[in-house]
């Protein structure tokens, strides 16, 4: 384990310079906005590592210059499982000797009406945001789907209050095949929600991908986005294809064109969460062959979100 840490580390030397360029932006004159203001929030999903140890992720996440951690369980990852293997306390002093935090817990396998004891962690770690799924039903719509969302977020009120008291944000990921799968149910939940402690994880990949659809709902539901994924369909996540078709969903590599998203965000003073995302296939495996190919498909994706969020901020 010892000398695989040492050849990422190594290899990932060799990326600083890049990530240095990227993270140095040139502010436009007459511009009142700070080079941290005019930087995006990322997150980083311990899923993208497969079931890498975080010993292995985190000098790779200080690298990237990507301080928040965003901790998936199996079978995406097993970060989770780690952080309750090791404790508490463990986990704590190793995220401080990386300069890391906990920025989000993903919890699918709970969902939404369960993770009151995962809030408290929250609390504990100073986390801030839980994403989950909805749940069903599905494929409802019309006043159907409106009533349902409706029933949905009463049935939430309770445990917003928790919530409230933990300090997080509740963030339902738009995903296929649940109650939270079109932009009309996306809009009732951003009209509906009964507190802030309630949001939206906005996944592009889970809708059409066409760009004008997402960058007005971008602009309608802006308001109720906790977690925005740079993550676009390409040609899909659910059965084995070669790694340059599987990597179309990373930005920057498929047919979206985030820069539209991107400028509806700055303008809109989004200052919330943005996760390079992607799922491997089969699920709970690195997203490359090896952790430092991992760490430069990063670097590539992140410049890119970072090279046009700042382009968003020009004139």
């Amino acid at each position: 384990m010892k000398r695989r840490q040492a050849l990422v580390q190594s290899s990932l030397a060799s990326l600083w310079v890049m990530l240095q360029s990227s993270q140095n932006p040139i502010l436009p004159a007459g511009s009142f906005e700070s080079e941290e203001d005019q930087r995006p929030k990322h997150l980083l999903s311990t899923s993208l590592f497969g079931y890498a140890a975080l010993e292995e992720i985190l000098p790779i996440a200080k690298q990237l210059g990507i301080p928040s951690l965003d901790v998936w369980p199996k079978v995406h990852g097993n970060q989770r499982e780690q952080l309750a293997q090791m404790g508490e306390a463990r986990f704590t002093e190793l995220l401080s000797a990386h300069d890391c935090n906990l920025g989000c817990l993903t919890q699918y396998p709970l969902g939404p009406f369960g993770l009151d004891q995962e809030m408290q962690l929250a609390k504990r770690l100073g986390c801030q945001t839980i994403v989950t799924g909805s749940g069903g039903p599905k494929g409802l719509q019309g006043q159907e789907l409106k009533f349902a969302v409706r029933e949905f977020t009463e049935k939430l009120k309770p445990h917003l209050e928790i919530a409230k008291e933990c300090g997080v944000t509740l963030a339902i990921e738009n995903h296929a095949s649940s109650l939270l799968d079109s932009p009309d149910s996306m809009l009732w939940l951003s009209e509906m929600r009964p507190s802030d402690a309630l949001a939206i994880a906005f996944a592009p990949y889970h809708l059409p991908q066409d760009q004008d659809l997402l960058t007005k709902l971008v602009r309608e539901v802006l308001p109720c986005i906790e977690v925005f994924y740079a993550w676009q369909h390409g040609k899909g996540c659910l059965q084995a294809q070669p790694k340059s078709d599987e990597r179309l969903q990373l930005p920057g590599r498929g047919e979206l064109d985030f820069r539209p998203l991107f400028k509806e965000l700055v303008q809109g003073r989004y200052d919330r969460w943005i996760e390079v995302f992607m799922h491997p296939f089969p699920r709970g495996i690195p997203i490359a062959e090896n952790l430092t190919e991992v760490a430069e498909l990063l670097t590539e994706s992140k410049s890119y979100v970072d090279r046009n969020w700042q382009a968003a901020h020009m004139p």
